[in-house]
């Protein structure tokens, strides 16, 4: 059991370096799924919107490693 618990923290430890920056990503690509939806929107606004979030979210998230590291 210890064995597949040390696997399974690895494989997740791949796929998700910073836990805060992935729940960041998958918070904001929520708000503007229901933003879009909610407004009934297909045009490129939402795209950009969520293109600028995200490089926001990148920015701060390298500022904040810069700081710690």
């Amino acid at each position: 059991m210890i064995v597949i618990n040390a696997i399974a923290k690895e494989l997740f430890a791949l796929f998700v370096d910073d836990g805060s920056l992935a729940l960041a990503i998958l918070a904001w690509v929520a708000v503007i799924a229901a933003l879009v939806s909610w407004l009934g929107y297909s045009g490129p606004g939402g795209g950009l919107l969520l293109f600028a979030g995200l490089i926001a979210i990148l920015f701060e998230n390298v500022l904040r490693r810069a700081r710690l590291g």
